[in-house]
């Protein structure tokens, strides 16, 4: 029996270290940990069971019987991020690269559908060169069921990728599929097509970094959320999303002890919005003195800055926030910030988020280029996840509201649920100057008259009581008051029932 247990020990100590110490030096050489330490850092500490420890390839091509290694270059298994369950696998660099096998593939696909059957969030921990030529064909059979996977737990449980090293080919289409993608400053990178192939096809000279490095994907492709200097904040900050999270799409967000009095009011708030309406301010400013503890975690904080993206907690429950930013482009929403705040809207209605909607919108960003992007499509993506959630949400006018803007922010019409304005808010058609532009043409001579016209626009029209008096907006209300209206105001939703009619499934306006 002693030996027996001594093998198994032995055993394990050879899995352990994979590809073997000389490689795992050199992962930690590139200020790279390896896949174990990586889920250490991530789990709780103790947590973590692993499966399939000795699961070995069974290729017998070009000589691969003879290299084997114990877990074929990913482990994965389950354990607890602050005690609540989740499932992991973590790509194993030093053994042939992290490169995708038929037995990787199963490996995988046994803990996302275990994530699935269980009801928990998946992470994926991605540092592979790719399908495993050795194998051809069987890895990439082994990649589409690793994709088939992903769709059918899309809007079951959160899925969550961790890009922290090469990820080409194939490989990209998993993380693209999943809810989150994080990435590690100057040592991950993503692309269908690497820099060689690129500079042989198009003659493009690029750089890996260039081509589908961080920066790159965080702010111009918009394929990654956000970005680290190195593992260790990555996967800490993979911990802090993950307890924003609900389990599943069955469960509620979970709800944190808060510190934080729900009547406090904000008096600087009542100064926020500058007197002159075309001067812009910082709409997170609005957002942290809402949040519990002032805790924002934005999503895409790179990308689209017209408009924020993130989580708070109010009164210790978890609360998407959208919302306009003056401080870039006015505000005006455009192709790319439609689509991100449209992705956005949809996680938090698949995974019954309450949806908290502040508005600063001008309009849409006008120009050939927008029109010639599809800005009507990617807009009306964003009008159809709003018209869609039947989450509680609960909309803030701080300034402007123009036109279609307008209603596409989660207005009264799309089945917003409380609908608040400010003071200073004006929801009008479009702004005074060019209403009056177009109302007295004829006029356009005379500046004094024109100016006139526009004082009188301005008040009747530049205002919240208009829509106030049509039921359109619930309430105007103090700014400084905001914190204790939009919390009770998600509060009194939180038995909200609300079903759209049964389809197989809708055809959002790709």
């Amino acid at each position: 029996m002693q030996t027996i247990l001594q093998e198994l020990e032995a055993r394990r100590d050879v899995a352990r270290l994979g590809g073997g110490q000389r490689r795992i030096d050199s992962q930690h050489a590139k200020g790279k940990l390896t896949a174990r330490e990586r889920i250490e850092v991530l789990l709780d500490e103790g947590s973590f069971e692993e499966f399939d420890m000795f699961k070995a390839h069974r290729c017998t091509e070009f000589g691969m019987e003879k290299n084997q290694h114990p877990g074929d270059g990913v482990v994965t298994g389950w354990g607890t991020i602050n005690g609540r369950m989740v499932y992991v696998y973590s790509q194993d660099f030093t053994v042939f690269g992290g490169s995708l096998s038929e037995t990787h593939a199963e490996k995988i696909c046994k803990v996302q559908k275990m994530a699935v059957r269980n009801g928990a969030p998946i992470i994926g921990i991605s540092d592979s060169g790719g399908a495993r030529i050795q194998e051809g064909v069987a890895s990439l059979a082994g990649y589409a069921d690793v994709f088939q996977n992903n769709v059918l737990a899309s809007g079951v449980v959160p899925q969550i990728s961790v890009i922290m090293g090469p990820c080409a080919g194939g490989a990209v289409y998993s993380p693209a599929m999943t809810d989150f993608i994080f990435m590690v400053r100057d040592s991950s990178y993503m692309f269908v097509t690497g820099p060689d192939v690129v500079k042989t096809v198009t003659n493009e000279q690029v750089t890996a970094e260039e081509l589908g490095g961080a920066k790159t994907h965080t702010s111009k492709s918009s394929v990654a959320d956000a970005a680290f200097e190195n593992d260790m904040e990555a996967l800490m900050e993979v911990r802090r999303l993950v307890d924003f999270l609900p389990l599943n799409n069955r469960e509620k967000p979970p709800v944190r002890p808060f510190f934080d009095e729900v009547s406090r009011a904000e008096s600087s708030l009542d100064s926020l919005v500058p007197e002159n309406p075309n001067t812009p301010y910082d709409m997170k400013e609005l957002i942290t003195k809402l949040a519990d503890e002032g805790d924002f975690y934005e999503i895409q904080a790179d990308y689209a800055k017209n408009i924020l993206t993130g989580f708070v907690r109010m009164e210790g429950s978890t609360v998407g926030v959208v919302a306009n930013q003056p401080m870039v482009l006015a505000g005006c929403l455009d192709i790319d910030s439609s689509r991100k705040a449209a992705r956005f809207v949809r996680f938090c209605d698949a995974f019954e988020i309450p949806i908290l909607t502040l508005v600063d919108v001008p309009g849409f960003l006008p120009g050939t280029s927008q029109e010639y992007g599809g800005v009507i499509k990617h807009g009306a993506k964003l009008l159809f996840a709003y018209g869609e959630a039947t989450v509680p949400k609960v909309t803030v006018i701080t300034r402007k509201a123009y036109g279609g803007a307008y209603d596409v922010m989660s207005s009264k019409h799309l089945r917003g649920d409380f609908n608040y304005a400010w003071p200073t808010a004006e929801i009008a058609v479009m702004g005074a100057k060019g209403a009056v532009e177009i109302l007295y043409r004829s006029e356009l001579g005379d500046p004094e008259k024109i100016a006139e016209r526009v004082a009188d626009y301005e008040k009747r029209f530049a205002n919240p009581f208009v829509a106030a008096e049509r039921g359109f907006i619930d309430e105007v209300i103090m700014p400084k008051n905001t914190r204790v209206r939009v919390c009770r105001a998600f509060a009194s939703l939180r038995g909200k029932k609300l079903e759209n009619p049964w389809k197989k499934h809708d055809n959002i306006p790709l």
